[in-house]
């Protein structure tokens, strides 16, 4: 079963290519299957060109899903089906050649289980689709150069939980949800002359006005990224929880009760750090807590993007291992609305109607009122 080649040749070799098993063979067996029967394209369930990982993969799909099969006595003998989708995808697909045509046909695979290669490649497909979308998630958190990244980096996490909510309904769950691939742990915290700057001024504001603590209850000392601030600031809500008073020297004997004083950190270099304070505490709570949100964005893109990375964990492991991810940036994602949400407006109590106040009635008089309304 020859075809007529077409008048140019292809740029490469699709065969020259490296595959990506198994899913390059998956997607030989589907297409060589429907090739060879191509009544089974009725059975394989959902799925479209996207879902290949090479574009000429999809193209010869796209072509099968488009086309009418011939009759089937007429494919039984003539080669009708395989010049129909040459002619509808090469003009297109300069890679698609009559022979690589035939080396699918010659692919070993079973055309009864074509729903069985479908649903691995709709597998992988939900696999690189976490993946590039984790990617984007991690771009967002590490760009400086964006105008919001906070914003930015929250979009994608939504886009991301909705690509997981929208897995999670195509692919059954089953037992050991758990992913199998090591966690990839947290990157480690930003902590140049800006940022410990920052953190450095808004614990001295802090501890010059420690009424601000109570309205800033959406912090926390893990949101800081110099270790020594963290500690400072758990020395500060202790004070504060204990209702005792703060200031710069209370302060420093709490350190001393925490053990924060070592060869490295002085009393001296405590009481420099809480020497600066400057403008509104809410202020820089907000810079540290954007700094921690974006640190936690960074973290969850990390780990979700080594389960989509790992072959061996099934979609529903890489949807639960993502979910989880996902949770602890939310955790942090609601203080910071907390943070950044303006405060509703009290409305104004309502008042009761005035009443005409009237001196003490003689017996057998009426209000004004009442003989009004008479």
């Amino acid at each position: 079963m020859m075809l007529k080649p077409p008048g140019r040749e292809p740029d490469f070799d699709p065969n020259a290519t490296p595959p990506d098993p198994p899913i390059h063979y998956a997607e030989q067996a589907l297409l060589s299957a429907l090739l060879l029967e191509p009544h089974r394209r009725e059975a394989i369930g959902p799925l479209g060109p996207e879902h290949f990982s090479r574009p000429l993969h999809g193209a010869v799909f796209a072509a099968i899903v488009a086309l009418t099969p011939p009759a089937p006595a007429i494919h039984a003998r003539e080669p009708v089906w395989l010049a129909s989708i040459l002619s509808h995808a090469g003009p297109t697909t300069p890679a698609l050649t009559p022979s690589y045509l035939h080396t699918l046909i010659a692919c070993t695979s079973m055309p009864e289980h074509a729903a069985e290669y479908a649903g691995m490649i709709r597998a992988d497909h939900a696999r690189r689709s976490v993946r590039v979308h984790a990617e984007l998630l991690i771009q967002a958190a590490c760009d400086p150069t964006l105008p919001d990244p906070a914003a930015v980096a929250l979009a994608r996490a939504d886009t991301l939980t909705a690509l997981i909510d929208n897995l999670s309904s195509r692919f059954s769950p089953h037992p050991g949800s758990l992913p199998r691939t090591p966690s990839a742990g947290s990157p480690g915290r930003d902590t140049d002359e800006e940022t410990t700057s920052e953190e450095q001024v808004l614990l001295s504001t802090v501890t010059a006005r420690p009424g601000s603590l109570p309205t800033m209850r959406w912090l926390q000392a893990e949101d800081f990224a110099v270790p020594v601030h963290r500690r400072l600031f758990r020395c500060l809500t202790s004070l504060a929880h204990r209702g005792a008073p703060v200031d710069q020297v209370t302060v420093l004997w709490e350190a001393q009760r925490q053990g924060i004083f070592t060869e490295a950190i002085t009393a001296r270099d405590v009481l420099e750090m809480l020497a600066t304070p400057a403008g509104s505490a809410h202020h820089w709570g907000e810079q540290v807590l954007r700094r921690s949100l974006l640190h936690s964005a960074h973290t969850a893109g990390l780990r979700i993007q080594a389960y989509a990375e790992d072959r061996t964990n099934t979609p529903h492991q890489l949807i639960t291992g993502s979910r989880r991810a996902l949770a602890e940036l939310t955790a942090v994602r609601v203080r910071w609305h907390r943070a950044t949400s303006p405060t509703p407006a009290t409305p104004p109590r309502s008042r009761a109607p005035a009443t005409a106040r009237t001196g003490p009635r003689t017996p057998g008089t009426v209000p004004a009122t009442a003989r009004a309304s008479r």
